[in-house]
């Protein structure tokens, strides 16, 4: 049997990592749009912050997407600096 876990694990990448291009959106926050075109939600990066290079916007940063939402986007993590 097919559990929605199963159905959304797929789109959502929950668990891998991708480089991704970082702004910030109008609360501030870094986001990235999801390298999955399939998947329903972006990229809000909340953890791992202190890894982060000076100017984060500047190149492409390692992001593990995390199995959690906040608001309308999917939680990412900075895996490398």
């Amino acid at each position: 049997m097919t559990s929605i876990r199963d159905l959304f694990s797929a789109p959502l990448a929950i668990g891998e990592r991708f480089e991704l291009s970082l702004e910030y959106d109008a609360e501030g926050r870094l986001v990235a749009d999801h390298p999955n075109e399939s998947s329903p939600a972006d990229i809000a990066v909340c953890e791992g912050l202190d890894r982060l290079p000076e100017d984060p916007t500047a190149e492409p940063v390692a992001v593990e997407v995390v199995g959690r939402f906040e608001g309308d986007r999917l939680v990412g993590r900075v895996v490398g600096d």
